[in-house]
């Protein structure tokens, strides 16, 4: 499979903005803008100085959770039922839901049943104030950073579906380097912060080779 990049036209399915009276997380999201603008993607991810690691792992956790919706909103109509009856990365990749509360035991879903169950449950996690605090001087749960993995490797399985089962479709669309610079944005994020596990990769494995490697 050869892999080029993508533009979205779509409006997000779902969207939760950091708390617009929280000044220093504007402050942080203006950063992470101003330093994309710059084309330097690597410095974009980097930890601001003097900022807090957590904070700033839960406002890169919002901007990524919203730009994933928006881009898997570009294919919906193309991802249904009929034409993936399986949530998978290719041939030999896989994924069940388990939401690990209501749904202990994993179940095989759709492409774009898994998709919404998991769009609805990082959601859920963005929502409940015990994980990410929307108020100057709320701490961080001790579990925070297993809480952002966790949310991470899960989002990483939307674009590994994209790539694997309607990369053509996105070329046709002409959408190709939206979704690669994205991707390399995500990338370089959960590399730099050792957010996803080798091994969950293994489905772009060429892909983050060679992105990696420029």
């Amino acid at each position: 499979m050869s892999f080029a990049l993508f533009a979205s036209k779509a409006t997000m399915i779902k969207k939760k903005n950091v708390s617009a009276d929280d000044t220093h997380k504007q402050d942080l999201l203006k950063h992470i803008e101003t330093t994309l603008g710059s084309g330097n993607l690597r410095e974009a991810v980097a930890l601001p100085e003097g900022e807090d690691l957590n904070e700033w792992l839960a406002v890169n956790t919002f901007d990524f959770f919203n730009q994933i919706n928006m881009l898997y909103g570009t294919i919906t109509e193309f991802c249904t039922n009929e034409t993936c009856p399986v949530m998978s990365a290719g041939p030999t990749h896989e994924y069940r839901w388990a939401d690990g509360v209501k749904i202990k035991k994993p179940v095989k879903l759709s492409a774009p049943e898994y998709v919404d169950a998991l769009m609805t449950w990082v959601q859920s996690q963005l929502d409940d104030e015990t994980l990410f605090p929307s108020k100057i001087g709320v701490p961080f749960p001790r579990n925070f950073q297993d809480v952002v993995k966790n949310i991470f490797k899960r989002l990483f399985r939307v674009y590994a579906h994209i790539y694997h089962c309607h990369f053509e479709k996105i070329i046709s669309l002409g959408e190709e380097a939206h979704l690669n610079t994205c991707f390399k944005h995500f990338l370089f994020f959960i590399t730099e912060f050792k957010l996803v596990q080798k091994e969950e990769l293994a489905p772009l494995d060429d892909l983050i080779k060679k992105v990696l490697s420029e």
